[in-house]
């Protein structure tokens, strides 16, 4: 049964939210009514999942032979496996930019970017994990948002509070306190909720693994229905795993190295591939939701790294992780039913081109200049403008 939260007071919403619990903290993001104007009934639902210094080869699909990731490999043989696509900017920030607005820049855009672009056309639009491009998610098209604002808070994998925002409630700094909007009070703002699990230096809630309940619970209260027009949603995940949890240091802090334990590997090493198999575990979660929320047909799933992997400070980690592509990250396209299974392509694109790329698949044509450019007519066959081949 689904609980409706959106008429919950405040203090109400977190004694749920701790009652539920991990699966539903933080009692994000609240089920919400039918917004205007209603979605053509044939527009997918898209994901993108990116996850921060995760290298190509830390996948068995990409050639990892030291450890397996299944769902990852599942994902991909279900859908396209891309061996050209290219981070383009370096840095997170910039990264992000040009995913969301088509263009190599440091900046986004507030009216013509990505997620802006798609709640205009009756998409409900969320970011959960790490946002760093400096403006804030809700300003950027987002109308729901749980995670941190900036590299350091996002490093804390053990972090005791995070940022939220809903449309529905308000941060109110007067009170102190999550307040039902009404409009006398003007526009919403963001504020900050605690993990009580991890005050005083606990660690009840392991934030790679929490991330993906978070983004299970948007999927699950934003499925297309009946009760808000069969609305799609766009839904960027970004994970702030598995980089260094210090600048020049490889600790890569889990909550236990199993299975690796036994391995003759330096530590760093042993806790690296148990966090990365933890990361393909919350990819089969959230597949999982998808799944319940009889989502398997008509949704468009991208994953990649947001970045390429940072250099190891022991060399034998870059033995074990990266022996022949250092500077690759994996991407995948699952789109079943619109797009070849079982395909490698070297097509070559990269972050500057997501933005077209998604709005073609949400059959949106802007009348906005990018500098990237779709590659879905490359995938159907129906161009070829850059240089690719898929592969059976």
């Amino acid at each position: 049964m689904k609980l409706n939260l959106l008429f919950l007071p405040c203090a109400v919403l977190l004694q749920v939210a701790v009652a539920m619990g991990a699966e539903n903290l933080p009692s994000l993001l609240t089920k919400v009514a039918p917004s205007s104007p209603a979605a053509i009934l044939r527009r997918p639902s898209i994901v993108f999942i990116e996850c921060h210094g995760l290298g190509a080869e830390d996948l068995s699909c990409y050639g990892q032979t030291n450890y397996q990731t299944p769902n990852l490999d599942r994902l991909a043989a279900s859908g396209i496996k891309f061996t050209g696509y290219q981070v383009g900017m370096p840095g997170n920030c910039p990264a992000t930019a040009a995913l969301l607005s088509g263009k190599n820049e440091t900046d986004i855009p507030d009216q013509n970017n990505l997620a802006s672009l798609l709640n205009q056309a009756g998409y409900r639009t969320g970011c959960i994990g790490e946002w760093n491009p400096g403006s804030l998610p809700w300003e950027r098209g987002f109308n729901e948002f749980a995670g941190f604002l900036d590299d350091n808070e996002g490093r804390n994998y053990y972090a005791d509070y995070f940022w939220r925002y809903t449309p529905d409630f308000f941060y109110n700094k007067t009170l102190g306190q999550w307040t039902e909007w009404k409009p006398k009070d003007g526009p919403n703002t963001g504020g900050k909720e605690v993990i009580f699990d991890n005050l005083a230096g606990k660690k009840g809630r392991y934030l790679p693994d929490e991330l993906f309940h978070w983004a299970a619970n948007f999927v699950r209260n934003n499925e297309p229905d009946k009760f808000n027009h069969f609305r799609p949603f766009f839904l960027l995940v970004n994970l702030p795993a598995p980089r260094t949890a210090t600048p020049g240091m490889d600790d890569f802090p889990v909550p236990t190295d199993a299975p690796f334990t036994g391995e003759s590997w330096p530590q760093a090493a042993k806790n690296r591939a148990a966090l990365v198999v933890r990361l393909d575990s919350g990819v089969g979660r959230f597949l999982e939701q998808l799944g319940k929320s009889r989502l398997t047909n008509n949704l468009a799933l991208f994953f990649t790294g947001l970045n390429t992997p940072e250099k190891f400070a022991d060399t034998n980690l870059a033995r074990i992780f990266h022996p022949t592509q250092p500077n690759k990250v994996p991407m995948i396209l699952h789109w079943p039913g619109q797009l070849p299974e079982r395909h490698t392509s070297d097509v070559a694109w990269t972050a500057a081109d997501f933005a077209p790329t998604v709005l073609d698949i949400a059959l949106i044509k802007p009348a906005v200049p990018f500098t990237g450019t779709s590659v879905l007519p490359l995938l159907s066959g129906k161009t070829t403008r850059r240089g690719g081949v898929e592969k059976p």
